[in-house]
């Protein structure tokens, strides 16, 4: 009997990280959270992303919505090599109706917090559900637009400290944009709470 393939369309576009190059299908790919594996231990959760560890170039793997951010190895490959090849692997992979991730697979810890804060319910101080409104509705789009993702993790003493992952966590221009733009808009908008903006991603 022959299965039916699942037609799936998948674009790549480079991102602001020479290294990140983001994937993104024209379907959801999971859930509501967020998946980053930096080897292939973390990837067990993720059949897909074992086998984006099978390409000896592959350093991490984030997914998230509709779109995989896959990193190589500094100084390895230039993208314009294995692109192509990269891409039509994925939607293959796709089509072919494989797992991207497992049923009630486990989210790394520090991202299960910001999640359970951000939409389980579990809430924030009104100055925290304020910064996170606002990265929501100013950040979140384009960092994800890039193949990436920011969170906020705390703020306290008028530090305001956030998650970077994906295309965004070890980018050249990630601190640019982080005081620049990031920490440029929440001073301009909180001018009396905020002082600074970090980045903790351990």
């Amino acid at each position: 009997m022959n299965t039916a393939k699942i037609p799936v369309s998948l674009y790549a576009e480079a991102t602001p990280n020479p290294n990140v190059m983001k994937f993104t299908a024209n379907k959801m790919l999971v859930d509501t959270h967020n998946y980053e594996f930096n080897n292939r231990a973390e990837a067990v959760e993720s059949p897909l992303a074992l086998e984006l560890f099978g390409f000896s170039f592959v350093d991490s793997v984030f997914i998230s919505n509709n779109f995989v951010s896959v990193s190589k190895k500094a100084n390895s490959i230039d993208w314009s090599d294995i692109v192509i090849e990269m891409r039509e692997f994925i939607r293959d992979y796709l089509v072919d109706g494989g797992v991207v991730i497992k049923e009630n697979a486990r989210v790394k810890d520090d991202i299960e917090i910001v999640k359970y804060k951000q939409e389980l319910d579990i809430e924030f101080n009104e100055i925290e559900q304020k910064i996170a409104n606002l990265l929501d509705e100013y950040v979140r789009p384009a960092v994800e637009q890039d193949g990436g993702f920011i969170s906020l993790k705390k703020f306290e003493d008028g530090i305001v400290t956030v998650s970077l992952q994906g295309a965004c966590s070890g980018c050249p221009s990630s601190s640019q944009t982080l005081k620049g733009g990031i920490e440029g808009l929440l001073k301009k908008m909180m001018p009396n709470e905020v002082i600074e903006v970090v980045a903790d991603n351990d």
